[in-house]
């Protein structure tokens, strides 16, 4: 392999072991959804068998975000400072073992799993928002950026209800805790791969080579000694900072309705089976998948095309949530299943078509701390993700409905409603975010 490496080099031209970390970072960033979007069918079930009522589905699910969330920044200090490789590959294999501890025993042991899985994916995207700017150079990187952050994400996502809804239990008619065996599994060979192939700085890759150091920094330094932390009162201080939090809290607060109750919709509400509801559950997985993918090469256009990195952040952020918040209204319209599936679809298409985005954001604002910046903002995106699903489990109860037949239809119109509101908030916040001006500036 050195040989290898020293010959392209003396031939000139640039090895392509950031590829292999691309793939890896896929990898990682897909697991996380398909063992995350479990929950859709976790939760009726749970429903069922400990007589539920939504509201408290929702607390249940949401116990995930306490963790998540309070470990955030401890998680991108870390990957800032030490780099992700054992840090994130340890993590993939205790989230793994927590996902299948879901359906291990009762109550009790159900909040723990919860709680663990939270605390252990915790530092996945800021450690991947770190590989970014580490590993790809700037001139594409938010292309890159939306096909690890939304398209194997939200695609993770929509492979969870497919595989767990229709084939595991659905074609197989294996229970919801032996589906979650099966998946567990699979994060646990990953976890070996990733710990065996991934690297956290090409300066520290013997495979990587002169040519494709040049290649990455483009034009930057390559700080990786650099054991600085984020300079946190110019970071509290910063408006865009705020407004960043701001758009994030409601942005991926109403994701809660995608990840907790949108299998209950199909169930409850347009009854349909399992084995469909899986696949209508994942569509707008599906979508946000697609979504995330064009709008990270879209920015790089818009910003190629304004010529202002601040303008083109905000031109594809503000008006993807706006036509999310507009097209959330077709949704409701839709009678059958799936007519509401694929309007859904399209609703998070535009939603996530902005994800990228927030991680492209992340890295101007951040540089070398793009780990701890990334971490502020998520942290706030999973404090929504902690206050609204109780919110929404509520409303889903407030508003519920009883139809003919005597039974309770959950009240999605209300909770469809809100979730277009808080899409409408982040898109006014994008319009105010200026990310050309770095923190440590």
């Amino acid at each position: 392999m050195n040989y290898d490496v020293s010959l392209r080099e003396e031939q000139g031209g640039a090895t392509h072991r950031r590829w292999t970390i691309f793939l890896l970072s896929c990898g990682a960033s897909f697991l996380l959804y398909l063992h995350r979007f479990t929950f859709n069918f976790i939760g009726p079930k749970l429903k069922e068998e400990f007589a539920l009522n939504d509201t408290q589905v929702g607390a249940i699910g949401s116990l995930f975000n306490w963790t998540y969330g309070s470990l955030q920044v401890p998680s991108g200090i870390i990957a800032d400072m030490f780099g992700p490789h054992l840090f994130l590959g340890v993590s993939i294999a205790i989230w793994s073992g927590a996902l299948a501890l879901h359906g291990a025993g009762g109550m009790k042991l159900l909040v723990f799993a919860r709680l663990l899985f939270g605390a252990s994916q915790a530092g996945t995207y800021p450690c991947l928002n770190r590989v970014t700017h580490s590993w790809f150079p700037a001139r594409n990187r938010t292309m890159i950026q939306g096909w690890i952050a939304t398209f194997c994400g939200r695609g993770g996502g929509f492979a969870s209800s497919v595989l767990m809804g229709t084939v595991l239990m659905g074609w197989l008619e294996l229970s919801w805790q032996q589906s979650l065996l099966w998946l567990s599994a699979i994060g646990l060979v990953f976890a070996v791969l990733f710990l065996v192939l991934f690297r956290s700085e090409p300066e520290h890759d013997p495979r990587v080579n002169a040519s494709e150091r040049a290649l990455i920094r483009d034009g930057r330094s390559m700080a990786s000694s650099d054991r600085r932390v984020l300079p946190w009162r110019s970071a509290l201080a910063n408006r865009s900072m705020a407004l960043f939090v701001t758009q994030q809290f409601f942005a991926a607060g109403a994701d809660g309705i995608y990840n907790l109750f949108m299998g209950g919709y199909f169930l409850v509400v347009k009854g349909v089976d399992l084995k469909t509801a899986g696949l209508f559950v994942g569509l707008p997985l599906l979508g946000g998948a697609v979504g995330g993918m064009l709008g990270g090469a879209c920015n790089d256009l818009a910003i190629r095309a304004t010529g202002s990195r601040r303008w083109g952040r905000t031109i594809i952020g503000a008006t993807g949530n706006v036509l999310a918040c507009c097209l959330m209204f077709l949704a409701i319209t839709r009678d059958s299943a799936a007519a509401a599936g694929w309007s859904l679809f399209v609703v998070k298409f535009f939603s996530d078509w902005s994800q990228p985005t927030v991680w492209g954001a992340c890295t101007d604002l951040g540089g070398r701390f793009s780990a701890s910046i990334f971490s502020i903002v998520n942290t706030s995106g999973t404090l929504g993700g902690v206050l609204m699903p109780p919110i929404f489990g509520w409303i889903l109860d407030r508003f519920a409905t009883i139809s003919p037949e005597g039974a309770t239809i959950p009240g999605y119109l209300a909770l469809f409603l809100c979730v277009a509101a808080m899409y409408l908030v982040s898109a006014v916040c994008w319009i105010g975010i200026d990310c050309s001006r770095p923190i440590e500036q």
